[in-house]
């Protein structure tokens, strides 16, 4: 009977071109390098459609075989989704582990995962993967429990682990919840305060961390390798026009993100489905940077984001040759080119958010009593102090901009906020 073997660090990529297939070999290939594994021989192939059996059909599955036993390989990486049944009958054959492009996604958001609420999205996951692949490879599982008490009829092996997987799944759900409840009180503290929120999305790698890094003097972790960043951080942000925001950077976006990590990183993405508006950051050397934004939006759409507006960000410009720093506008999408790296065109971005957010605000003077400091310290807290002076009784006459919904709940709530005519 076969066992399933450990897994290495030698890999073989497989890479299937498929009718109407959009794969990118490069980036399968990245996707690996991210795993950590090293990469000592790339077998493709052309189908029409997927083999039943072993997906690359017998006599690739031949040539690969031998390709294992001559280059020692420890693990076969394929660049497609694997049925389970695939994957037990290529590690039948191959004598390996044997891995789809879902299952090099999870390995490297459990390797990256940092965060408490993290790493419990990364292995709610993988849970989820891993309890419809439980027949695959893993003939012990089948066998019935023996030794003495234990002989007779009962579960086997494999539907205990089933159990053990569902029981396992609910209890971090219900944690994932209470930390959701968590979110959601931090996320009406910021509506209260009625600051608009901006969040970065994009593909993996286009630059998200080093634009957010750069705006918000923050560190948080950079790296040029796929998805160096999972757990979502917001800061606060004022625009040289001293306008309020909150920024949010959140887990980078990838062609075919698997279903389960879109459902298990939920939380998370919240922060882009309450945005205000988003900035799609784009790597502007990226030769695809065009099929890299549609497979955005196809994710933004697949997570209820799609009417949310947006900027394109084209970012790393400093790759490109006498490529300027500029913003387009045409009709309602603007385009801002720019170097998160270089600290080039970061301008035009803040008058893009400037312009894009003042739609919700309202520009004027209001008169506060001498002796209503609380609702002067709200005013400083919730708006954007243009300019303040003092009336000869010693009240405040402050020009102010200030979220439209936040100015009409003060008028109505209270009396001694008084708007002044100009």
């Amino acid at each position: 009977m076969f066992e399933r073997p450990h897994g290495g660090e030698r890999a073989i990529l497989v890479f299937v071109t498929l009718a109407n297939s959009t794969n990118s070999e490069e980036e399968f290939a990245e996707l690996a390098r991210s795993a950590g594994v090293s990469i000592v021989f790339e077998l493709t192939a052309t189908r029409d459609k997927p083999d039943p059996r072993s997906f690359i059909g017998s006599g690739k599955l031949e040539e690969l075989s031998e390709l294992v036993t001559a280059h020692q390989a420890e693990v076969v990486l394929f660049n497609h989704l694997l049925s389970p049944g695939q994957e037990r009958n290529l590690e039948k054959v191959l004598q390996c582990k044997v891995l789809d492009r879902t299952g090099v996604i999870l390995d490297i958001f459990a390797q990256r995962a940092s965060s408490f609420e993290g790493k419990l999205q990364v292995e709610l996951a993988q849970l989820k993967h891993l309890s419809t692949r439980l027949i695959r490879g893993w003939t012990h599982l089948e066998r019935q429990k023996g030794g003495i008490g234990l002989r007779g009829p009962g579960e086997t092996q494999l539907e205990t682990d089933r159990r053990l997987i569902g029981d396992r799944i609910k209890s971090i759900s219900k944690r994932l919840d209470r930390v959701s409840q968590q979110r959601n009180l931090g996320r009406k503290a910021r509506q209260q305060a009625q600051l608009p929120i901006v969040s970065l999305v994009g593909y993996t790698n286009a630059g998200k961390s080093t634009l957010f890094n750069h705006l918000t003097k923050s560190d948080v972790f950079v790296a040029d390798q796929l998805f160096a960043t999972l757990d979502s951080t917001l800061r606060r942000l004022v625009l040289p026009n001293k306008m309020r925001l909150i920024l949010a950077d959140t887990v980078g976006f990838v062609q075919k993100l698997p279903h389960d990590l879109i459902a298990a990183f939920r939380s998370t993405l919240e922060e882009t489905l309450q945005a205000d508006l988003l900035l799609h950051v784009v790597d502007a050397s990226d030769p695809e940077r065009q099929l890299r934004i549609e497979q955005v939006n196809q994710v933004l759409t697949d997570i209820g984001a799609a009417d949310i507006p947006q900027v394109l960000v084209y970012n790393k410009i400093d790759r490109l040759p006498d490529c300027q720093s500029h913003c387009d506008r045409i009709g309602n999408i603007t385009k801002v080119w720019l170097s998160a790296l270089n600290d080039t065109g970061t301008e035009f971005l803040y008058e893009t958010l400037a312009d894009q957010l003042s739609s919700g605000t309202n520009h004027c003077k209001v008169r506060i009593p001498v002796n209503a400091g609380d609702l002067r310290s709200d005013l400083f807290e919730n708006a954007v102090i243009l300019q303040e002076q003092y009336a000869d009784n010693g009240d405040s006459l402050l020009e102010i901009q200030i979220a439209t919904q936040h100015l009409n709940f003060l008028t109505k709530t209270d009396s001694r906020l008084q708007l002044v005519k100009t």
